[in-house]
């Protein structure tokens, strides 16, 4: 191959090579750290979150999910890592389908049992029961779920994400809770629009 054609094929190689590792994750920063504008002062506490601090004491009634990502802990601004604490409560604490756009996620489970799963581009489901002590990873952008189907025993995971700013996007109230007219949905479902809005009355009341 003449260097001249060579020239140009090397550049587009990089480029996309390029382009693929920025896609990879959060943005590199140019600067150690970032500190929000209406910061004045820069010491170990703005590293520090302690919004975990009494979770393990007891598991709520309900599932819930308590973060530690860039709204909550404005330190990890382009640190490209976060975490979360996800409680579920015995028999049918569930965490509904969802995704996180901006990054995968590696569950670690420190308390009790989960049946977890995830659904890939070609519709394959991939479950696992997991027990204390076991990893998970949910890939990017990939509906997934966990589930707590243990009659007495609470569980608990801690989440890792490759982001600061994962994302979460519920697949029920993205579907019935965002204005999309019925009648589409009805179509889309292959029901009626009396079953969708029995869906959706059932999402708002809770």
């Amino acid at each position: 191959m003449a260097l001249t054609n060579f020239f140009p094929l090397l550049v587009l190689v990089l480029a996309l090579a390029t382009s693929k590792r920025a896609l990879a994750g959060d943005p590199d920063i140019l600067s150690d750290f970032i500190v929000p504008p209406d910061n004045t002062t820069v010491d170990g506490t703005f590293f520090t979150y302690s919004g975990f601090r009494g979770l393990f004491d007891g598991v709520p009634k309900t599932f819930k999910v308590t973060k530690a990502a860039l709204t909550e802990f404005p330190a990890l601004n382009g640190q490209s890592v976060s975490y979360a604490v996800l409680q579920f409560p015995a028999n049918g604490g569930v965490n509904p389908p969802h995704t996180h756009p901006r990054s995968a996620e590696l569950l670690f489970l420190v308390a009790g049992s989960l049946e977890v799963g995830f659904v890939d581009t070609k519709n394959i489901l991939y479950t696992q029961k997991l027990q204390v002590g076991d990893m998970f990873v949910f890939p990017k952008g990939l509906v997934h779920y966990q589930y707590n189907s243990q009659p007495d025993m609470p569980s608990i995971a801690i989440s890792a994400f490759g982001s600061a700013n994962a994302g979460t996007v519920s697949v029920p109230l993205s579907v019935f809770a965002t204005r999309i007219d019925d009648e589409i949905l009805a179509k889309s479902f292959k029901t009626d629009v009396d079953t969708i809005e029995k869906i959706k009355a059932g999402l708002t009341s809770k």
